[in-house]
């Protein structure tokens, strides 16, 4: 198992991983459909997205939590 300490961080390499895969693939496939080789672009196009993505979420995801801890009424 991997220690407690390292859950944000693993956190926001699943979730960028993840978003960036769905939106690098929409995006290819808006942009060249269906076509031959269209795998070899969307996988060149999720690395590159992930590798701002993921430093992206590591500094956003705090703001953001801070942003809904503000936004939702405490029990």
């Amino acid at each position: 198992m991997i220690p407690q300490r390292f859950a944000p961080m693993l956190f926001s390499l699943i979730l960028s991983g993840l978003m960036s895969l769905l939106v690098s693939g929409i995006a290819t496939f808006r942009a060249v459909g269906f076509t031959d080789g269209v795998v070899g672009l969307w996988a060149s196009a999720w690395l590159t997205a992930w590798l701002f993505a993921f430093p992206a979420v590591m500094l956003v995801a705090p703001l953001a939590q801070r942003a809904v801890r503000s936004l939702v009424a405490a029990r």
